[in-house]
């Protein structure tokens, strides 16, 4: 980058908005596994949207490519720039406004997933998008990835919450597209395009996004299984005893609870007996206590019939947030494990039973002595399937046949028309991968629209068609 192109980014977003300092930078260029490092010549840290309009701009004027960076909790690698400049919105992180009536808000792309759940709550909503990473992940990046987390079952995916969005497009114009509006049939609807794109067709700066009653009633339970399958018909019977008030079920398979168990301290077995797989279910209701008597109904019934083994109900909110540690700490423990390969795969509901079965055999019989660990959202069809290194394996040389392993994964997924990634995106890690599964009349299709808006391809140019 030449001097007067570095001068005129500076003086874009003022004193106050950009860093060179090697030191500042670095947590910004690892990914928090490790498993992604980058570099770049310049921080970007600006304050507004006129000033990201600022520097897209500069860019688009000299041709600098730009990394957009949100929480950097991403696990594909897409927010980890290789030479571009990085362009951070973590100072733009204020409310704009709250409207209970309305069920909205907007704020910038900045503020964490945890900040913008305790807006909604100060106004007595519930703002639904949780994940692991919510204290550090934010509204801009999980937008841009379409992140789902554990209560897509009830809610959806941060598509589904999206009202309205302001973004700077790549020629640093700016979408003004924030509006509150439920209903719109004005022709294209150009947010849809920027959620999910991760980073390449603009840089999302605000959202208006969809608020929710908060509910009464809320239970929470970990209930063992002996199969996939009895996950599945478990789901069915819960939704069918509570008329829509599932809110959560995860699944997780045993040797994964195990590692949460060996390697995070202050997790405790959930089940007297331990069982082959365990489901987190939550129940709500906007009825007070509806939500525990819908529960104890729905185990009572599943004991009797056979279907569960075993159950624990939370009896305060303590006990339940020692549950969903147990769930969130899964991929922390994996790291401590030795790391390993990850899949984010998303399958019809009924296909899942069998093609946990079908890709164990596969991989044990191709890299043996590995370690699989699945979990995930069963709910909405979304699983982490895992691969951990055999005890005592080199861990990078483990690493390094990566593509092999994800090659068995996602045919099988490919197979029974499921995606090979539910929530994570493609990033760098999945990009080119995939092509191979992706119908290339969507390939085509995307690629036109990323020409028409960015044909120097300056934004996240690594990333995506």
């Amino acid at each position: 980058m030449d001097s007067a192109a570095l001068s005129e980014l500076k003086s874009a977003v003022g004193d106050d908005g950009w860093t060179d300092d090697a030191e500042r930078i670095a947590p910004h260029l690892v990914e928090w596994r490790g498993a992604w490092r980058g570099e770049t010549p310049l921080m970007l840290t600006p304050g507004s949207t006129e000033q990201v309009a600022a520097a897209v701009r500069v860019c688009a004027r000299h041709g600098i490519a730009i990394t957009p960076q949100g929480g950097n909790t991403g696990l594909v690698g897409g927010q980890i720039p290789q030479g571009e400049v990085l362009l951070s919105l973590g100072r733009m992180r204020r409310v704009r406004s709250v409207s209970p009536l309305e069920d909205v808000m907007v704020v910038e792309a900045g503020l964490t997933l945890q900040e913008a759940q305790e807006a909604a709550a100060g106004a007595e909503r519930m703002f639904p998008l949780s994940l692991a990473a919510e204290g550090t992940a934010t509204v801009g990046g999980v937008i841009s990835t379409n992140a789902g987390g554990t209560q897509v079952l009830r809610h959806g995916v941060a598509r589904d919450l999206v009202l309205g969005l302001e973004a700077v497009l790549p020629d640093g114009s700016v979408f003004h597209g924030l509006k509150r509006l439920r209903k719109d049939n004005t022709g294209y609807d150009l947010k849809q395009l920027l959620i999910g794109a991760e980073g390449t067709l603009g840089v999302v700066t605000a959202a208006a996004l969809k608020l929710f009653p908060v509910m009464r009633s809320r239970a929470t339970a970990m209930v063992g299984v002996a199969s996939p399958q009895a996950a599945l018909e478990l789901l069915a019977l819960a939704k069918s005893e509570t008329g829509g008030g599932v809110e959560a079920f995860e699944i997780m398979g045993r040797l994964g609870l195990e590692l949460v168990l060996e390697h995070i301290p202050d997790t405790r077995e959930p089940l007297e007996a331990p069982a082959p797989w365990t489901v987190l279910v939550e129940l709500v209701s906007g009825e007070e206590g509806a939500a525990d008597r819908a529960l104890g109904r729905l185990l009572e019934g599943a004991l009797e019939s056979g279907l569960i083994l075993d159950a624990a109900v939370a009896q305060n909110a303590a006990q339940a947030y020692g549950f969903w540690r147990l769930r969130e700490d899964m991929s922390a423990a994996q790291k401590a494990a030795g790391g390993g390969w990850k899949h984010d795969v998303s399958l019809p509901l009924t296909a899942i039973p069998a093609f946990i079965k079908t890709a164990d055999a596969a991989l044990l019989k191709a890299f043996p002595g590995v370690r699989l660990v699945c979990f995930g959202h069963l709910g909405d069809g979304n699983l982490h399937y895992n691969v951990v290194p055999p005890l005592g394996a080199d861990p990078q040389a483990f690493a390094a046949r990566r593509d092999e392993g994800a090659r068995i994964v996602h045919d099988l997924v490919a197979a029974i028309e499921g995606s090979i990634s539910a929530e994570h995106g493609l990033g760098r890690l999945k990009t080119d991968e995939a092509l191979r599964y992706k119908d290339p009349v969507q390939v085509a299709a995307m690629r036109a629209v990323r020409q028409a808006l960015d044909p120097q391809r300056i934004m996240n140019p690594r990333v995506l068609f």
